[in-house]
């Protein structure tokens, strides 16, 4: 038996507000934000034209609630989007600024081989990662830490990236998937 279609679309908003609290736990905004978008597309385009101009968007797509889960959690300091050929200090810089980050910075206990930057500043000889390859030794770093590191996937050629408690990486990808979206955490098929 398959759901219905009005079943399927309150699962996939109800997914989508777990996954809001998941990554911005009692901060409401943020749930109501990507709701927001989900249940009315036209309004929330017309209430974030500025915004959304940015991402040259002027009219409802079909990830605009999962845009605007993106937006909503940068508002709150809670995700760092980074380009998909960035360094890799600017990616350590950004994802310092998070509130969700590890208390402990992750590079600080890594040696100079995990510390690796994409940009080839890390003053050893080694050859630099790829944008990618940073991340995934990142999100590995991270999980050592106790908190995963994940990508919010948006369809873009950037990486949306979030922190959040370890404990909870497997419900990401699922709930993600539930609302319709791609979401993965980094470096967990490192350890």
């Amino acid at each position: 038996m398959t759901d219905s279609p009005a079943s399927a679309s309150a699962s996939a908003a109800q997914a989508l507000a777990e996954l809001a609290e998941l990554l911005a736990p009692g901060r409401a905004a943020v749930a109501e934000e990507a709701l927001f978008a989900y249940d009315d597309p036209d309004a929330y385009v017309r209430t974030h034209a500025t915004r959304l101009d940015r991402r040259g968007i002027d009219a409802p797509i079909e990830n605009l609630a999962w845009i605007a889960l993106v937006d909503a959690l940068t508002a709150q300091g809670l995700l760092a989007e980074v380009d998909w050929k960035e360094g890799g200090d600017e990616i350590r810089r950004q994802l310092r600024g998070l509130e969700s980050r590890p208390t402990v910075d992750p590079w600080a206990l890594a040696g100079p081989e995990d510390a690796g930057g994409t940009d080839g500043t890390d003053g050893t000889d080694a050859e630099p990662l790829d944008t990618a390859a940073f991340l995934n030794e990142a999100g590995r770093l991270h999980l050592e830490q106790g908190v995963a590191l994940a990508v919010l996937d948006i369809e873009s050629d950037c990486y949306p990236l979030v922190c959040f408690p370890a404990r909870r990486a497997g419900e990401l990808t699922p709930l993600a998937s539930r609302a319709g979206f791609y979401a993965a955490v980094l470096g967990a098929d490192a350890l």
